[in-house]
């Protein structure tokens, strides 16, 4: 037992829980990208790629990765890509969206509409009425069109290509678009998303259309209904985990946890949360019956799930395996521990480097080279450069 009798959860343990939960062991693997996105709760959908990633390593068959992860976005309306917590893109499960918008995307929506009006008003711009009317006749467009591009909706609406300068004088200064804008705060607002991109899987290029509809959710109901699915994916976890997960304030957290009735645990950080009945013993978490490797995409949601990472990711790792911003680059799995890193080099081969030889030995390096066969056998002819570029992918791409 830990603290004041409260169960202990080890290192270990987190680790078979990692395994299970996040798809990520070979008998645990997902048959289609909904159920991956429902088990994650989110991808991180800031670099197009790593959706398409995050899947492929989790399915059964991840030859029918980009082909079922298209047609669940694109078609099927089954998943939904939208700004979520920490105002960050992501792809959610469509039956989520309405919590996510109650939950964390109002407070963000607010804020970024009064800073859209007060940069216009700054730089002279035409006020709210007017910023009114262009979003009336935009939405209307986009309506119209079913998926639109910024330069699309903007020959529906030439207004929408106005200009103005943002922070005048200061050394961010620039100039935006009203497009550029307004379609980020309307995004933020659940009012649309983002929809098929111009390009391949990868693109970065995205039409925009209109958001689903979706009820709409008391604010408090709606953070206990997605603390309550992240614990379960994700517990056991700390607060100051869940604050930065979420990026609601202390407060929030703690009346969420009340809400579900969070059962406090014991970690070897301090007190952590897992959802009511969960705690249990070591016997009624563990499943992991083989070894297991994972070439997982930057800004996986597995390596990104946590603030507090040490139990899974030695520190010593984290200045090649990170941008300057807190941003993880493809990261190298072995039974629930990063090991190392990966790349995709110009010629399509996928290249790996172990960092942390702890408990690796030769079946670690034939599993992970199987994993990186299997990751170049759909990935095929598409060259992937990830968004935020890390030192050692870097390295080992060049």
């Amino acid at each position: 037992m830990g603290d004041g009798g409260r169960r202990h959860i080890g290192a270990a343990e987190r680790r078979d829980r990692l395994a299970l939960r996040q798809r990520l062991a070979g008998a645990a693997r997902a048959a289609g990208p909904e159920e991956v996105a429902g088990s994650l709760v989110a991808l991180h959908g800031t670099d197009p790629a790593t959706v398409y990633l995050a899947v492929g390593a989790r399915l059964a068959d991840a030859a029918k990765t980009v082909g079922a992860t298209e047609r669940a976005l694109y078609e099927d309306g089954s998943l939904v890509r939208m700004h979520g917590m920490r105002h960050t893109v992501f792809v959610f499960p469509r039956e989520l969206t309405a919590v996510v918008h109650a939950s964390t995307g109002l407070t963000v929506a607010a804020r970024e509409r009064a800073a859209l009006i007060k940069s216009m008003a700054d730089a002279g711009a035409p006020d709210a009425a007017w910023l009114a009317e262009v979003e009336e006749s935009a939405l209307a467009a986009l309506a119209r069109r079913g998926q639109a591009t910024a330069a699309e909706l903007a020959r529906d609406e030439p207004r929408l290509k106005e200009q103005f300068v943002y922070a005048a004088g200061k050394s961010y200064e620039g100039v935006h678009t009203v497009s550029t804008r307004l379609l980020k705060v309307l995004g933020v607002e659940g009012k649309v998303v983002r929809g098929r991109p111009l390009g391949s899987w990868t693109s970065s290029q995205f039409r925009w259309a209109p958001a689903p509809d979706h009820p709409e959710l008391d604010a408090g109901e709606a953070q206990a209904e997605l603390l309550r699915r992240w614990l379960t994916a994700c517990g056991p976890a700390t607060e100051d985990d869940l604050r930065w997960w979420t990026g609601w304030r202390v407060t929030e957290v703690r009346r969420a946890l009340a809400a579900i009735g969070a059962e406090a645990v014991s970690l070897d950080e301090g007190t952590g949360y897992v959802v009511a009945g969960d705690a249990g013993d070591s016997g009624s978490v563990t499943g992991v019956t083989e070894p297991w490797a994972a070439l997982l995409p930057a800004l996986d949601p597995t390596a990104m799930g946590w603030r507090h990472r040490d139990w899974y990711l030695a520190p010593e790792l984290r200045p090649v395996l990170f941008d300057r911003s807190g941003n993880v680059g493809p990261t190298v799995w072995w039974n629930g521990r990063v090991v190392g890193g990966w790349a995709q080099r110009a010629d399509g081969r996928i290249i790996w480097r172990v960092l942390d030889g702890e408990g690796t030995g030769r079946a670690a390096e034939a599993a992970i080279a199987a994993e990186a066969e299997r990751l170049a056998s759909w990935v095929g002819t598409t060259r992937v450069t990830p968004r935020f570029r890390t030192p050692l992918e870097r390295e080992l791409s060049a």
